[in-house]
């Protein structure tokens, strides 16, 4: 493919990317009036964002092995197809029941557009090329995840109303379906399947139950971290997983293939990724509330004052990508990108309720550079090592994980900020002499409804108490740097697929040598048929760049 029709299946690629990513941010600021119109309770709210969250990490590696069995041009299709299905029926729930299973029908259709468009462009643009066009997605992530509040909140305070944040989702969505129609291109060869049911079910109660552990251990009216309830969860959970590994392992064709993950480039490359999801989902959910919050921001200048993260993903993940192009060198970028993460919210440890803006939006430009580096530059050293029929699978791990570890951190973090906050708000307010009761000095957001005094108390609470958040993330972050200092950076190849190499000479003719030994590129697209170019694996079989065939006296016949 050219740049030019490159360029032209990226801008429906990323367009429905964007509209996904920005359906799970653009909510946020909608949720209070949204629970409050359909009479929602605390628990209600906490699933209008869980629900979405949990098919969508449970989906993905599930959509990452379809696109490696199936044409993944119809996939992407019918992902769109099913997330304006779920926009449309939350745009006009009449009740949270309707609305809860809207945004579980959002989430699937999320989990198939993230792992289906990595995996397009791992098809379509070879690993040295990759770069620069993985900046554009770096670029779109960065700002559907900050700017989806800001869109969100100025929907909410104008005529539209909250309808409107799931309605204008639905023409990016049907836009981008019609630019993929029109320009993606992909030949597809059919092949007989297995699909690993028993693995996918494992696969999704075991990460499911996980999740709703994280999501609610520690909330008020929930069960405690340490409790029986969250040791009956955590067992059954990790119990499933277990099952999972070993099903895994005897699949013919296993939904999460262990010989991809377990592989030293990808292994490394998803536990960076936990790291790299708490330090993305955290600081949206927790910078967002910090400025409205502690520094009494509307939503609206909540999004505004989050640009210089935006503005830092944006040129972290666009220069990255055309040097890595350029020269070919990228591991050096996830070691820099990895110290700025550290440095970003390590410095963010330090801001109270007094933190001039402009230095903290310093301290969210390094932040952002840090996690434009990461996050698609993580994805295409996995896509580099991996055979063009294993993308698919080996994008969505990757993506799994580092959703699965901004799930788990946000929920961690968010328990941990609760009680900072109780703590800060009950010493501040015995030291005014303000009375209080238990530890439910920070109970309420409604500042408005407090005493000026006790309101100032609460919201210095908060901005001090949101330093730990940072400073904990700054720590997982290390893991981030550790990991990808162990990676071991191999030349990016020119192919889409992995070349043939020459094999050992063998005596022609032999029956387990399947005769001479060809070399050659071979020119691939999505399941393409060879046109030359084969080397022997053994057993009487031959490999090309599409995958093996068998090798009969006579000739090659397809397998």
């Amino acid at each position: 493919m050219s740049h030019k029709q490159i360029l032209q299946v990226l801008t429906g690629l990323l367009a429905a990317l964007f509209t996904a990513m920005l359906s799970s941010t653009i909510v946020g600021n909608a949720l209070p009036t949204i629970i409050a119109e359909l009479h929602g309770t605390q628990t209600d709210f906490a699933w209008v964002v869980t629900a979405a969250l949990l098919a969508n990490a449970a989906t993905t590696p599930i959509w990452g092995k379809f696109a490696d069995l199936y044409n993944k041009k119809l996939l992407v299709q019918l992902s769109i197809v099913i997330f304006v299905a779920g926009s449309v029926l939350a745009g006009f729930a009449p009740d949270m029941t309707t609305l809860l299973t809207a945004r579980v029908v959002q989430g699937i259709a999320m989990g198939g557009l993230t792992a289906l468009v990595q995996a397009i462009i791992g098809t379509v643009i070879p690993p040295r090329e990759r770069g620069r066009y993985a900046g554009y997605m770096g670029a779109v992530m960065a700002v559907a995840t900050a700017g989806g509040p800001l869109l969100g909140g100025f929907i909410v305070d104008s005529p539209l109303g909250w309808r409107w944040t799931f309605f204008v989702c639905v023409p990016l969505a049907v836009i981008a379906l019609l630019v993929l129609q029109k320009t993606l291109k992909l030949s597809h060869v059919r092949r007989h399947v297995k699909i690993d049911w028993l693995g996918s079910v494992l696969l999704t109660a075991g990460v499911s139950i996980l999740l709703i552990w994280v999501s609610f251990a520690g909330q008020p009216g929930h069960y405690a971290w340490l409790s029986g309830t969250s040791a009956l969860m955590v067992g059954i959970g990790v119990l499933l997983l277990v099952v999972l590994v070993w099903v895994e392992s005897k699949a013919a064709q296993p939904i999460i293939p262990l010989k991809i993950i377990t592989e030293r480039t990808t292994a490394l490359s998803i536990i960076a990724s936990i790291s790299v999801g708490v330090a993305m989902f955290g600081s949206a959910t927790f910078v967002g509330q910090y400025f409205q919050v502690a520094r009494g921001a509307t939503p609206t200048e909540a999004g505004l004052l989050m640009l210089p993260m935006v503005a830092g993903n944006l040129l972290g993940a666009t220069v990255s990508g055309q040097l890595i192009t350029r020269y070919g060198k990228w591991k050096r970028f996830l070691v820099i990108g990895a110290i700025l993460v550290i440095s970003g919210t390590g410095l963010a440890g330090m801001m109270d309720h007094q933190t001039s803006f402009w230095l903290a939006g310093i301290f969210l430009l390094l932040l952002g550079m840090g996690m434009g580096l990461l996050m698609q530059n993580l994805v295409l050293g996995v896509q580099n090592t991996v055979r063009a029929k294993d993308i698919g699978a080996a994008s969505a791990s990757v993506a799994f994980f580092r959703s699965f570890g901004g799930a788990i951190g946000v929920s961690v973090l968010g328990a941990v900020l609760a009680g900072r906050v109780n703590t800060l708000a009950t010493a501040g307010m015995r030291d005014a002499g303000i009375p209080v009761s238990g530890d439910g000095a920070g109970a309420t957001l409604d500042f408005a409804a407090l005493p000026p005094a006790a309101a100032e108390i609460m919201r210095s609470a908060y901005g001090d108490g949101t330093a730990l958040i940072f400073q904990l993330s700054a720590v997982i972050a290390v893991v981030a740097l550790i990991a990808v200092l162990f990676i071991k950076e191999r030349p990016l190849r020119r192919t889409i697929d992995i070349k043939p190499t020459t094999a050992s000479p063998v005596e022609p003719g032999m029956v387990g040598g399947a005769g001479p030994v060809l070399t050659g590129s071979l020119p691939v697209v999505d399941g393409a048929r060879p046109t030359g170019g084969a080397r022997p694996t053994g057993g009487g079989q031959y490999e090309t760049a599409t995958g093996q065939h068998d090798a009969v006296v006579g000739g090659p016949r397809r397998k």
